[in-house]
């Protein structure tokens, strides 16, 4: 255990439905350490950022929600060192998949994640299999995905890449270590496969709007989580109706639900093919192109 690189966890006070007990802030590596996520602008905060950190060379973004990176370039301006992100603050530095983020005793690579945002990113720090995850993994309880910006489709994606890394631990934005990190990314893959079954369960006879199914499919859940759920609903419907799987009426200002037989393309048989289009996407490119 002692060749392990030093990471220490800094617990910001904001707690909440989203943040649990709070952002965790991660301090990686020793003079110059990199910070993970600086969280909210909170002055206390920041300063005992300063205080474990020592000297901070790197400050990097998992993405930019408020719970996150408001504390970025204030710890910038206290520390000097340069602030980056898939999508950084105005002055940060833009970095991208497979982007190394250095100081001299740690580095971390960049892994794209979209998914709970377009912008986040897992960084892996190789040497000791760890993922710092923000939003995308949590120690406790699953991500919110709140379309436009969560997408259950690119999700699904980045967790079956984050898996195909064999990370050992997983460092996530809220919420405690996970020392499984394989079992962690299979718990999460299998409760949105669920989530889904339960919807098209939900939707199989009847069309429904997400307030009369929030309550049967998030039964047992507390009230206050209840309008992040329906968003997560939101968000799976959205992914069902893009692959021609369901589709929405909206009725005196009420939209509702219902689940259909998906078509596949006359031409390939093999995609899916939304409203009353007979080609796919492909195939109907490739249909313009015939017909010059």
């Amino acid at each position: 255990m002692s060749d392990l690189t030093r990471v220490v966890r800094i617990l910001a006070a904001n707690p909440g439905v989203r943040e649990l007990e709070g952002t965790n802030t991660w301090v990686v590596g020793d003079q110059p350490a990199i910070v993970v996520d600086p969280g909210p602008d909170e002055p206390g905060h920041l300063a005992e950022i300063v205080r474990t950190a020592g000297h901070v060379g790197r400050i990097v973004l998992t993405h930019d929600h408020p719970d996150h990176a408001p504390g970025a370039l204030p710890l910038a301006r206290m520390t000097g060192a340069p602030v980056a992100a898939i999508r950084p603050p105005a002055g940060g530095e833009r970095v991208r998949d497979g982007d190394r983020v250095a100081s001299r005793s740690a580095e971390l690579v960049v892994v794209a994640a979209p998914g709970h945002t377009p912008d986040s990113a897992a960084l892996y720090l190789e040497a000791d299999r760890a993922l710092f995850t923000g939003d995308t993994v949590l120690g406790r309880g699953t991500s919110v995905l709140d379309p436009p910006e969560g997408d259950v489709s690119a999700y699904l994606r980045s967790l079956r890449r984050l898996r195909e890394l064999a990370p050992r631990t997983i460092h996530p934005g809220h919420g405690p270590l996970v020392l499984d990190a394989v079992a962690k990314l299979d718990e999460y893959l299998l409760h949105r496969e669920e989530r889904e079954r339960q919807i098209v369960e939900a939707l199989a006879s009847v069309s429904r709007s997400i307030d009369e199914l929030v309550p049967e499919i998030y039964a047992g859940y507390p009230a206050e989580v209840h309008e992040l759920a329906g968003r997560s609903i939101l968000a799976h419907l959205l992914k069902l109706e893009r692959e021609g799987r369901a589709t929405k009426r909206t009725t005196n200002g009420v939209q509702r639900w219902r689940i259909i037989e998906p078509k596949t393309c006359e031409r390939c048989g093999r995609r899916p093919v939304k409203g009353r289009a007979k080609l796919c996407g492909p195939c109907g490119l490739t249909a313009l192109q015939e017909r010059g």
